[in-house]
């Protein structure tokens, strides 16, 4: 995983969203076996909004997709779910969040609030954050 001190210097400060951004792009390059940077074409739902929106700058970060290149883009969508699909062979994955986590994040008051859960879930087990389709 890229280091956390450079995904806040990319981003400019610690926040849940952007270690589940690093999270889903780890976990989606894993199940689909896609190469970084080039090998992957993400779609994001969901995260149209701050602080929702941070999570494409960690998708960036963990996969190498970039809106530069054309292989990461976003939808509008009640939900966040990320599908990754390797292109070579068009194995894909979808990534969800567990309806507990959406909840814990909806109540997350202040930013030091939001750092701490964001220290932890970094933590926790990827199978307690996301559901694989």
């Amino acid at each position: 995983m890229i280091p956390l001190k450079e995904a806040i210097k990319f981003h400019g400060h610690l926040g849940p969203y952007l270690v589940l951004g690093l999270l889903a792009g780890e976990l989606g390059l894993k199940k689909t076996g896609a190469k970084k940077y080039f090998g992957l074409e993400i779609k994001v739902y969901g995260v149209n909004i701050k602080p929702k929106s941070c999570l494409i700058d960690g998708l960036q970060l963990s996969t190498g997709a970039t809106y530069g290149k054309g292989n990461i883009r976003k939808y509008a969508s009640g939900r966040i779910k990320v599908i990754m699909r390797n292109t070579e062979d068009n194995k894909a994955v979808t990534l969800r969040l567990k309806g507990s986590l959406i909840k814990e994040l909806d109540n997350l008051k202040g930013h030091v609030n939001s750092e701490n859960f964001a220290r932890r879930l970094l933590k926790i087990g990827k199978q307690k954050i996301f559901t694989l389709n």
